[in-house]
């Protein structure tokens, strides 16, 4: 029994002595920490409107989007805060603020607020009408709104009617989200604001995009916005607020997750008024590949050759053209630029269009093309053809540009033959060329020559550090006439940038995803950098490569693309005219046949240090005044490998 009493008093002591020791804890040793946690459950804490993004620069460091601060007007709505409160606050902010009236919907609203709810508006009838339900509560709130006519809006002050729009104001958009009530105010105004330490009111720093250089890469490098709805729930995961701006196009939009930047938080006194507890952090900052000097200077060149197509006859369907440069050893892009020549003689920004609209590259692609023949063990190197035409079976007869003479594979490529290219599709199904043939083409030789293709870059996504990239169109019907065509570059169509991929993927014999993105950094420290990302390569023998790249390299000394790059800089390349189709009459149907001129190429042969592509989409077109052309394609392929050569 003593046993029994002894053991129960020691628990009660030790039960005591443990209270005691937790007393101590928590209103001594630790009470700074419990004290901490507590308040972080009973405070209010808001978080500001915007923060600084990060910058967007070029490779030498040059700003080419920054950050402008303006003074700004928000409130924060405070959970519990009354009407009565919201409509004070507003009034005094009229007071302060020079802003725009209320429109007429923001104006009948606030009549109903400040008027009881515009009973007196509605005979006993109809609210007995309404108890009776053969009336709505929106066929009484209809009334009220009919009922409020012009002359009872004149009885509202000024001030009344800058109240009514600051009201609106408030309550715009989701409940407790900040609302921007005035932005770049003026330094008085913003003074006054503060001053009047009004409920849930802050003067806050927010942000909007500065362009450094307006025209340049101005698609590229993207837009802010709202978050649009079919993303909202993943970005609410990520800690996102609803009301929050992000990047929704391009460049801002993939980096997004980097260039953001965090909002200042604020603790919400019992007063209702706001303490910062957390300035507002920048987000990191954005270092292209691009070079803007010698992006400028392209963007410079291809709008001077645009202005002077009115010079030459057939060009009224030529407005636009494209060039870019990459390093195509590891698919950096240096300069990217799309211009438009509008109707009254300015220009406009369609660099977009690189990655998400698709042409007819014709002879530009047999680097390609001509693979098929080398990895089918369709052609004997070396060996000499005479170049003919070929007549299938109810197509009418398809030929080189010219008589070309006796060719071999090099040559074939040198002077753009068609022939040498019908030959390998017309050996790929299995046969041996004769006149009126029937070929029997299908899928499958169509799916060979589509994925050798895809190998080098042609008709597949290249992989770029951009959203919404598209592939060209790839023809769905099968036939052999097609399949001719297909060889050739004159069937399916691809984007610029592929065609960018496609001749880095002859220099360096990998397919490497090309590259806007140099690294991220803070301040002096580098958060991410970009490698190269190799998708593929070659299955391709060096043998059959290097016969490709020599037969590239024979078009710019004396084939078809003779006087394209001055010869000291030793470059490869490839041609391209193509026929095209053009809605002249803009109704959704195309009615002209046009011409589009190609160029794709790198310098120097041995070591790569440029790749060039420019495209010059409907820069002619047939059954004009005569067959004269301008060639766009070959001047601004020609000053800019001047111009880089003059650099290297």
């Amino acid at each position: 029994m003593k046993k029994s009493k002894w053991i129960i008093f020691l628990s009660i002591s030790i039960f005591f002595s443990i209270l005691v020791l937790k007393i101590i804890s928590l209103n001594v040793l630790n009470h700074q920490i419990y004290q901490d946690k507590i308040l972080a459950k009973t405070n209010i804490y808001v978080k500001g409107t915007s923060a600084p993004r990060g910058r967007i620069l070029d490779v030498n460091g040059t700003i080419l989007v920054d950050n402008k601060a303006l003074k700004t007007i928000v409130y924060h709505k405070i959970k519990g805060i009354s009407l009565d409160k919201e409509i004070e606050i507003a009034k005094k902010l009229a007071n302060i603020l020079d802003i725009d009236e209320a429109n007429i919907k923001e104006l009948k609203n606030y009549y109903l607020i400040i008027h009881n709810n515009g009973d007196n508006l509605i005979k006993e009838e109809e609210y007995q009408l309404y108890k009776e339900r053969k009336l709505t509560k929106e066929d009484i709130d209809n009334l009220k709104l009919e009922r409020i006519t012009e002359d009872l809006l004149d009885d509202l002050s000024l001030e009344e009617k800058k109240a009514a729009k600051i009201y609106a104001l408030m309550n715009k958009g989701y409940n407790y989200s900040s609302k921007e009530i005035k932005r770049n105010v003026r330094e008085e105004e913003y003074a006054q604001v503060i001053e009047a330490d009004l409920a849930g009111v802050t003067g806050e720093i927010t942000w909007e995009r500065v362009y450094n250089y307006p025209g340049a890469l101005r698609s590229i490098l993207g837009s802010l916005g709202s978050i649009p709805k079919e993303e909202l729930n993943d970005y609410l995961l990520k800690g996102y607020a609803r009301e929050d701006i992000v990047g929704i196009s391009y460049l801002e939009k993939e980096y997004e997750n980097y260039l953001k930047g965090e909002n200042a938080l604020y603790k919400v006194n019992h007063d209702y008024t706001l303490q910062i507890i957390k300035e507002a952090q920048k987000g990191n900052d954005l270092v292209l590949n691009i070079d803007i000097n010698i992006q400028n200077k392209v963007e410079s060149i291809i709008k001077e050759k645009l202005a002077l197509k009115s010079n030459y006859r057939n060009t009224e369907y030529y407005h636009d053209s494209y060039a870019l440069i990459s390093n195509p050893v590891n698919g950096a892009i240096i300069a990217m630029a799309g211009v438009r020549l509008n109707d009254d003689g300015s220009f406009s920004d369609i660099t977009s269009n690189i990655i998400n609209s698709s042409f007819t590259m014709g002879s530009a692609v047999k680097g390609a093309t001509i693979a098929v023949g080398y990895q089918n063990n369709l052609i004997k190197v070396g060996e000499y053809i005479t170049d003919a035409c070929v007549k299938l079976n109810l197509v009418p007869k398809k030929c080189s540009h010219d008589s070309l003479g006796r060719i071999n594979d090099i040559d074939a490529l040198a002077l753009s033959s068609n022939y040498y290219q019908y030959l390998i599709a017309i050996n790929l199904v299995g046969k041996k060329y004769y006149p009126n043939m029937v070929l029997g083409a299908n899928i499958e030789h169509f799916n060979i020559y589509r994925n050798t293709l895809k190998s080098f870059g042609l008709g597949s996504l290249t992989g770029i550090d951009l959203p919404n990239e598209q592939i060209g169109i790839i023809g769905k019907t099968i036939a052999d006439d097609l399949l001719l065509n297909l060889a050739i570059g004159q069937y399916d169509t691809y984007t610029p940038i592929e065609l960018l991929q496609y001749i880095n993927t002859i220099a360096t014999k990998k397919r490497i995803a090309p590259r806007l993105m140099q690294k991220i950094v803070n301040k002096d420290k580098v958060i991410y950098e970009s490698n190269s990302y190799v998708l593929n390569e070659l299955t391709l023998d060096d043998l059959a490569l290097n016969r490709i790249r020599e037969g590239l390299s024979q078009v710019l000394k004396r084939g078809t693309g003779k006087g394209f790059t001055n010869r000291a800089l030793n470059a490869v390349g490839k041609t391209g005219t193509s026929e095209s189709f053009y809605d002249s009459n803009f109704d959704g149907l195309v009615d002209v046949e046009t011409i589009t001129s190609t160029f794709a190429g790198y310098f120097p042969q041995d070591n790569p240090k440029y790749s060039v592509v420019v495209i010059t989409p409907n820069v002619s077109h047939k059954g004009g005044i005569d067959n004269s052309k301008y060639y766009a394609a070959y001047k601004i392929t020609r000053e800019i490998t001047d111009f880089l050569g003059g650099i290297s």
